[in-house]
């Protein structure tokens, strides 16, 4: 969706969780593994402050940088944040074929993944409405954004 709508925007993208392996020289796993997911958060926080300073970007955050610090008012003081809030089902889907290595879902079966997330969503969710637009659906799509954000403007 950021790529997308970066895209439609005419803006640059920027994944969260790539400039911070670029900006390390070391993958999330690798951080996790001699880090800790504390000495991750830590880096994802001054990242996101680096980040959110840019102009003229389109940032997509991983599932658990809103719900550290004081992340999601920095987020939200910086932009227009975004809660695209669809249902478990699709998160599972798009988790369980994710491209990149999540540390924190490494190894979990569908059904292990299935109860992780809601978990996980129901420790998140008081983080993500903080958002200052909350998008439903499973099928959002990039027009929808764009009237949201452009009606912002």
């Amino acid at each position: 969706m950021g790529r997308a709508l970066a895209s439609e925007l005419k803006l640059n993208f920027i994944d969260l969780d790539t400039f911070l392996e670029e900006k390390y020289f070391r993958t999330i796993p690798q951080i996790f593994a001699e880090e800790g997911e504390e000495g991750f958060r830590r880096k994802e926080r001054k990242i996101l402050e680096e980040v959110s300073a840019f102009d003229d970007v389109i940032v997509a955050t991983g599932g658990g940088a809103p719900c550290f610090f004081d992340n999601m008012d920095l987020m939200n003081n910086s932009g227009f944040c975004i809660f695209l809030d669809v249902n478990k089902e699709s998160l599972v889907s798009r988790l369980i074929h994710a491209k990149i290595e999540r540390p924190l879902i490494k190894g979990k079966t569908q059904e292990e993944l299935e109860h992780f997330i809601e978990g996980m969503m129901e420790k998140r969710r008081p983080f993500y409405e903080k958002a200052r637009y909350i998008l439903k659906g499973n099928e959002i799509s990039v027009d929808q954004v764009v009237r949201i954000l452009k009606g912002n403007q």
